[in-house]
C-alpha cells in the first residue's frame, strides 16, 4: 500500500461532524498516515490545533486566515496566530492569500491580511501555506519582496495557467494539487502542467470535503470528499507523469515531510 500525506483537508468541516473517527480510520485504511488540517480563521485555526492535538503523528495544522475571511480581522488576529504558531502540531501559516474570483472580502483586506501573515510567516521562520485564485499576479507582488526570507511555501490547490505556474515555480514555491486535476469539465490543462512541477515540489491534497475527484466509481452517495479519497488524486496524477504510483507516493510524500518537518 502507498503511504501519503494530505497537505490540506478541513476536518473541522461540519460535514465531518458526525463521522469524523470513521474518516480519519477510512483515510489511514487507505494510506493516508498524515495529514494536516487547515486553518481558515482565528476560530478554525484553534479547533485544527485542538484536534491536531489529540491525534498526534497523524494530525498536523495550519494557522491562518483564509482571504474570505480577511475583512473579520482585527488588532487580535496576528498575536492569536503567532501564538497558535508555538505548538509543536502547528506547521505551517495559512491558509492565507488571495481570492480575487469570488472576492468574499475586500482586495484591500485581502492584501493587507495576506502581507501581514506573509510577514509573520517570515518571523517565525515558519512554511506558508497559499491560496490564490485568479490573483497570481497580485500574489506575486506580494510575495516577492519577502521571498528570500520566506523558508518555505506552497500554493495549494493549485488550478491557474502556465505562466502563472512558472512564475510560483521561478520563486521556488511548492505546488499543491487536489482532485481538480480529476475533473474532466475544468482540470484537463493541468495534466500536461503537473509534468512541469518537480517531484521535489509536488505535493497532493483533498481539500476535503471540497473537490470529491470526480474519476471514483461509484460516485460517493453523499458527494463528499474526505482523506481516503487522496488515492484518486494519485493515480491521475501518476498516469500524468507516466510513474508508477508508488514512486509518485514516496517523493510527494518525501517533499510534504520535508516541507512541513514532520518527522522533526
Amino acid at each position: 500500500m502507498n503511504e501519503l500525506v494530505d497537505i490540506g483537508v478541513n476536518l473541522t468541516n461540519k460535514a465531518f461532524r458526525s463521522d469524523l473517527s470513521a474518516v480519519m480510520q477510512r483515510a489511514q485504511d487507505r494510506g493516508v498516515t498524515r495529514m494536516v488540517v487547515t486553518g481558515t480563521s482565528t476560530r478554525e485555526s484553534h479547533a485544527a490545533s485542538e484536534l491536531a492535538a489529540e491525534h498526534a503523528n497523524l494530525l498536523y495544522s495550519t494557522a491562518g486566515v483564509h482571504p474570505h475571511n480577511a475583512k473579520d480581522c482585527d488588532d487580535a488576529t496576528l498575536a492569536t496566530l503567532r501564538e497558535l504558531a508555538a505548538k509543536p502540531h502547528v506547521v505551517a501559516i495559512g491558509e492565507c492569500g488571495l481570492d480575487f474570483n469570488r472576492d468574499f472580502s475586500p482586495r484591500p483586506d485581502q492584501r493587507e491580511w495576506f502581507e501581514k501573515q506573509v510577514e509573520l510567516a517570515v518571523e517565525l521562520k515558519m512554511p506558508l501555506f497559499m491560496h490564490e485564485r485568479d490573483a497570481g499576479e497580485a500574489v506575486l507582488e506580494i510575495l516577492a519582496p519577502h521571498r528570500e526570507n520566506i523558508s518555505a511555501g506552497v500554493v495549494h490547490c493549485f488550478t491557474g495557467d502556465e505562466a502563472t505556474l512558472d512564475a510560483y515555480l521561478e520563486l521556488d514555491l511548492h505546488i499543491g494539487i487536489t482532485g481538480w486535476i480529476c475533473d474532466e469539465r475544468r482540470g484537463k490543462h493541468l495534466h500536461s502542467l503537473v509534468r512541469k512541477i518537480p517531484l521535489d515540489r509536488l505535493m497532493l491534497e483533498t481539500d476535503a470535503p471540497y473537490l470529491t475527484p470526480r474519476t471514483i466509481r461509484p460516485k460517493p452517495k453523499s458527494g463528499r470528499n474526505e482523506p481516503a479519497f487522496l488515492t484518486h488524486v494519485l493515480t491521475t496524477v501518476a498516469e500524468c507523469l507516466d510513474l508508477p504510483e508508488s514512486e509518485v507516493a514516496a517523493a510527494t510524500r518525501q517533499t510534504a515531510s520535508q516541507f512541513f518537518q514532520l518527522d522533526s
